[in-house]
């Protein structure tokens, strides 16, 4: 049974500008709900966008991933007075209608989570469709002054209120059978997957943004509630290994300065059995030249999603993110720093990145930084 998930993204947006690529905790939006369905039981992704820009960053960025793919989306489907569903039947006609379940994901609910897509899936063996609600505890009115979900003259207290389903927008599934026949993202015989009540929230307004922002964000330190030995340590490299200064010449990049104090520092934490690995958005030789020369094995180069590739690595070398220190400085660490074990930082970080890192150290990036995480980061493991 192939079972495909489809995440539309039209690249206008009225009400705040280039939404689904804008930068949430140092990620694009849309990227949130993607990589939590690459980690699920769907066998493929696709990404249905008219925006260039997303289009080559999920070719770039993904190719890691088998499981990823992207198709361009017409500007019919595409615009301001087009459904939803007439970018579903494009699409599975663009497929040639190879699959036999469909769910639609939306970006502008980034609570969404590997699990919901995987209750849902194990839902719909039972169903038609099923379609994702929040229970709100809540006493709806009718504008007459009439009430609809209750009595008010027996008001429940709210520990005895069953509430009221609502649509939460986030995830939606069907058979191939169902959408052949109906043309609607739900229909037939619809099971009902609740959600937690935070995924009530969906991204239309600025507002909204804020709200769902705090919420990402108080989920990810959740992650870190655990006090775990420190087995692997993470490292950015410019404003990490480097004070973020690059020299170019009439070639390009010539020169960066590496600081032989955190080249010690690597060395003591190898010698400790500490893992390291190193991700970085940028390509460059002299990175590769030095990491090289540190013995540091674990390079990976050319990586924007930071978030998303260290995941692939907790899942393949079996870790978790509390046994993990992250060392950063910019807002591409803001969403490791968060989620991980230990959250460090140099001096000079970013505003963003200070406020949300569990430790700052004294020294500024490529000046003693890493030296000095490494003694925090074996002070901290004796307790262990």
């Amino acid at each position: 049974m192939k079972k495909i998930g489809f995440i539309p993204l039209r690249k206008g947006s009225k009400s705040i500008k280039n939404k689904n690529k804008k930068k949430m905790l140092g990620r694009p939006l849309f990227s949130w709900v993607l990589v939590e369905a690459m980690f699920s039981k769907l066998d493929e992704i696709y990404v249905f966008t008219d925006d260039e820009e997303i289009f080559e960053y999920v070719n770039k960025e993904y190719k890691w991933s088998n499981k990823v793919k992207v198709l361009e989306r017409s500007k019919k489907s595409a615009s301001d007075t087009a459904s939803t569903e007439l970018a579903m039947k494009e699409f599975v006609e663009a497929i040639k209608n190879n699959y036999d379940l469909l769910m639609l994901l939306q970006a502008t609910s980034p609570l969404t989570t590997r699990e919901d897509i995987n209750k849902a899936l194990e839902m719909i063996n039972y169903y038609d469709s099923v379609i994702s609600v929040v229970e709100f505890k809540r006493f709806f009115w009718k504008e007459n002054g009439t009430p609809i979900n209750y009595d008010y003259n027996n008001r429940p207290r709210r520990q005895e209120f069953k509430g009221t389903l609502i649509e939460n927008g986030a995830i939606y599934l069907t058979t191939r059978e169902q959408f052949e026949k109906t043309g609607v993202r739900v229909g037939g015989n619809i099971g009902v997957l609740k959600m937690p009540e935070e995924t009530a929230y969906e991204i239309d307004e600025p507002n909204d943004w804020i709200v769902i922002e705090n919420l990402l964000k108080n989920r990810l330190k959740k992650s870190k509630k655990e006090l775990d030995k420190i087995k692997v340590v993470v490292l950015d490299v410019d404003g990490v290994f480097t004070d973020s200064s690059v020299y170019y010449d009439n070639n390009g990049e010539f020169s960066k300065k590496f600081n032989m104090k955190d080249g010690m520092g690597i060395s003591i934490l190898k010698e400790y059995d500490i893992e390291i690995i190193v991700i970085t958005s940028e390509d460059s030789e002299i990175v590769r030249k030095r990491m090289g020369k540190l013995g540091i094995e674990n390079l990976y180069m050319g990586i924007k999603d930071k978030y998303a590739f260290l995941e692939k690595l907790i899942i393949e070398k079996k870790l978790k993110r509390s046994e993990i220190a992250y060392l950063g400085d910019d807002i591409n660490d803001y969403a490791n720093i968060l989620s991980c074990g230990w959250g460090i930082c140099p001096k000079d970080a970013v505003e963003e990145i200070k406020n949300e890192a569990d430790v700052i150290i004294s020294k500024n990036g490529g000046n003693g930084f890493i030296r000095e995480s490494a003694r925090f980061i074996l002070k901290y493991n004796e307790r262990f």
